[in-house]
Parts: structure tokens; C-alpha cells; sequence
């Protein structure tokens, strides 16, 4: 139960609503306290709206429904200057009420919320009986709609039996007719499977036809290809003849001339150099000079102190290249790789290339230079130092192959040095005739 306040002697202030107040009530409570908020000062307020005092009437009643219902329940003080303002907005109303009377053509909902605000005489009753009439109502309402959507459906359902009544003639007419074209169908339908038959025995006999004259013609076809290819073999065998035969008979003579000619003017080097070396004086030796013995006042070789290099002496070097018509075969990227691995494999190549450019201009040897051609991305635009062979292998031969196919070309007896740490390709250039030196002999000779 509710009890309110507010009011002087005399009034409707002892009177007590012993239900809630209806909706359409509040609400029009709600809208008569938001009317009359804004022409009140900011004093005036509660402390709960004074939040809300700068809101608009539609933000105000939005917002703060609730907090305004409150406090004109909860203070009279408030509920009283709201009843000033809707006296000043609504003199006639208010006049009515607090007469006892009525407006005839006042609705009961605002006649009811003028009266919860302004506490008449009697306000209890306008108010209940204004929610209960707001009730009446709202179920007269309802039901006329209900009545109405009854009568709407009812209307809908006459319809819908109609158009059914219609739609199955319709479909029973379609059926009908469906029916007979069915038939049709199926007539022409065993028709045209007894064509798609008499058609399908025909295609597997032309098939077979096909398939036969198909398979002669492939057996043919892959006789002339097999006797194609022979013939081409054959040919190929005999233009391969028939140029190693040419080349043999323009090369041949020449490679071994020129394999007796360098091997004579080594012979000839080695025997000038030793001549030179030797320093010997015209041959005046006699053979009982010969014999060995001691002669009075003479040295025994014995007495002579023997001094020999060290594999690692870059002096071994100098002393092989001094051989007469020697060939330097150099590992290139054995010994880059062993003296300065860090650098890019182009830059390698150019400071070993300029190295033995100087090199072969100090000692007058042959020198060829050699690096692995499937270390290259693409080819490479090189111009050879002077006095320097340089060569790549080929694509599927290694650079230790190539060394080996150098050492075999050269003519038995003439010095070749090969440069390499790589011990197969030590051994193999050894069992050739060459003489194998270590990379860092030669990383030492260049420095």
C-alpha cells in the first residue's frame, strides 16, 4: 500500500491508494512533471533531478520517468510546485477537480493524473476509476480486434477454399491432360529405344572396324618409325666415322708432330740448361779418370755438406720451374680456397690470376690455370692475364678430371708441375709423370 502526503487541512492528502498506479496514469504523470520541470530552478529540484535539469521535455521524461514518478510520490514539497505549474498551464482542469467536479470532455487519463498530482478531494477514486476505465477500454480494444482479425480470418479462410476448390479443378484437369501426354511419351519413347538399339549395335561393329584398321595402321606406323631410327643410328654411326676420320687425318699427323717437336726442344732445354748449370769445360776426361779413388790433396765427395729443401720451401718451386720447358698446372680454387676463402668467387679468381700473371713473367714457364665450371651461374667474361691459361671444365667434369686430362697430354719426360692440396689429385698426376706441389707452397711463393 501506497500512502501519500502533501497538501494543507481539508485536502485529499489522508487519502491512501492501495493499488499501483496504472500505466496510462504514470505515464501522463510523468509528462505533467517534465512540463513543469523546466520553469523551475535548479533549488527548487530535488537533489535526485537536479541531473536532469538541462535535459530536453522528450531526453527529461526518457531519462528520468522513473526519478520524477519517485519524488511526486515521495516529496510534497516538489509535488506541490508541480501542482502550481499545472494549475498555471491548466487552470480550467485543476479549477474542475478541486470544485469536485469534472470536465465532461476531459480524458480520464489526464483527469486522473491532474488529480494524483493536485491531491483533491476524493483523488483515489478518479484515479482507480480512471485505471479501471483505461482497462475497460483497453479490453473493449482487444476485443474489436480480436472480433475484427476473426472476421479477417474467417473472410481468408473462405477464400482460401475458393482458391483451392479452383486449384484442384486446375491440377485435376493438368493431371488429366499429363496423363495423355505420358502415354504419348511412352510410346515414342519405345520407339526411340529400339532406334538408340539398332544405332548402338551399328557404332560397336563400326568400332570394331575402327579398332582393327586403328591398330594396323599403328603397327605399320611403329615398324617405319623402328626402321626410321635404325637408319638414323646408322647414319649418325657413319657421319661419326667418317669425321673422326677426317679429324684423324688433319689432326693426327700434327698433335704428333707437335708432342715429338716439344718433347725434342726439352731435351734440347734440359741439355742447354745442364749445360749451363754444369758450366762443364770441353770433354777432357779420359776413361781412367773415372775410377774411383782417392788422389793426394783431393776431397772424397763424402767431405762435400749436402743440403736439401723442404716439401713446404717455396724455394722447391723456383727450382722446378726453372726445368726447361716447364708446365704449371695450377688447382684454382684448391688454393683460393686454402689462402683466402672468404672472398666471392669472382674476386678469387682475379687475385690469383694477376698472382701467376706476375709469376709466369718472373720464371718464363707455362702456366694454366684451371677452376670448376659447375661453380658458374652463368658464363664468365674474362680476359686471361698474360702469360696465364685459364680454363674452365665442362658441364659433368669435374676440375680434378680436367688436371689429369692436361697431365696425360703432355709428352712423357717433359716437367710438369701440378698445384693442388687435394690428395687423389696428387697421387693420380703422380702415377702421370707430374710432380705434385702443395697450394700452400705456392700461397707462400706468391707472398
Amino acid at each position: 500500500m501506497v500512502e501519500t502526503h502533501g497538501g494543507g487541512p481539508g485536502d485529499g492528502a489522508a487519502e491512501v491508494l492501495d493499488r499501483p498506479l496504472p500505466d496510462g496514469v504514470r505515464r501522463r504523470v510523468v509528462q505533467i512533471v517534465s512540463d513543469g520541470f523546466g520553469s523551475l530552478t535548479l533549488g527548487e529540484l530535488p537533489a535526485q533531478l537536479r541531473q536532469y535539469a538541462r535535459f530536453a521535455p522528450n531526453r527529461r521524461a526518457k531519462f528520468a520517468g522513473n526519478a520524477m514518478a519517485a519524488a511526486v510520490e515521495t516529496d510534497p514539497l516538489f509535488r506541490q510546485r508541480i501542482g502550481e505549474k499545472l494549475r498555471d498551464a491548466q487552470p480550467e482542469l485543476a479549477g474542475a477537480l478541486e470544485a469536485g467536479s469534472a470536465l465532461p470532455a476531459a480524458d480520464p487519463l489526464d483527469v486522473a493524473a491532474a488529480a494524483y498530482v493536485l491531491r483533491p478531494h476524493g483523488w483515489v477514486k478518479m484515479v482507480t476509476a480512471a485505471g479501471e476505465e483505461a482497462q475497460r477500454a483497453d479490453a473493449e480494444r482487444a476485443g474489436e480486434e480480436s472480433r475484427a482479425e476473426l472476421e479477417r480470418l474467417h473472410e481468408e479462410l473462405a477464400r482460401a477454399r475458393e482458391h483451392t476448390k479452383a486449384e484442384t479443378e486446375r491440377l485435376r484437369a493438368e493431371l488429366d491432360a499429363a496423363k495423355r501426354e505420358s502415354e504419348s511419351l511412352h510410346r515414342k519413347l519405345r520407339s526411340a529405344l529400339s532406334d538408340v538399339k539398332r544405332g548402338e549395335a551399328a557404332l560397336r561393329k563400326l568400332r570394331a572396324e575402327t579398332d582393327a584398321v586403328r591398330s594396323e595402321a599403328h603397327t605399320q606406323v611403329s615398324a617405319a618409325e623402328s626402321e626410321t631410327r635404325r637408319l638414323k643410328a646408322r647414319l649418325g654411326e657413319a657421319e661419326a666415322a667418317l669425321e673422326a676420320t677426317r679429324k684423324a687425318a688433319r689432326e693426327g699427323r700434327s698433335v704428333e708432330d707437335m708432342r715429338v717437336r716439344l718433347l725434342l726442344d726439352t731435351l734440347l732445354d734440359a741439355t742447354q740448361g745442364l749445360r749451363r748449370e754444369l758450366a762443364l769445360p770441353p770433354v777432357s776426361v779420359r776413361p781412367a779418370e773415372t775410377v774411383d779413388a782417392v788422389e793426394p790433396g783431393r776431397m772424397t765427395p763424402k767431405d762435400i755438406a749436402h743440403r736439401a729443401l723442404s716439401e713446404s720451401d717455396p724455394a722447391i718451386l723456383d727450382q722446378l720451374l726453372a726445368l726447361p720447358q716447364a708446365h704449371l698446372v695450377v688447382d684454382g680454387y684448391n688454393v683460393t680456397k686454402t689462402g683466402y676463402p672468404q672472398m666471392p668467387l669472382e674476386k678469387q679468381r682475379l687475385r690469383l690470376l694477376g698472382q701467376l700473371s706476375q709469376l709466369a713473367a718472373q720464371t718464363g714457364a707455362e702456366t694454366t690455370c684451371v677452376f670448376d665450371g659447375a661453380e658458374l651461374v652463368a658464363p664468365v667474361l674474362l680476359a686471361p692475364p698474360r702469360g696465364v691459361r685459364v680454363l674452365f671444365s665442362k658441364p659433368g667434369v669435374t676440375a680434378d678430371e680436367l688436371i689429369r686430362q692436361l697431365v696425360r697430354a703432355e709428352p712423357p719426360g717433359r716437367p710438369v708441375i701440378v698445384v693442388s692440396t687435394d690428395r687423389e689429385v696428387a697421387d693420380g698426376v703422380a702415377r702421370a709423370g707430374a710432380r705434385p706441389v702443395a697450394s700452400a707452397v705456392l700461397l707462400k711463393r706468391l707472398s
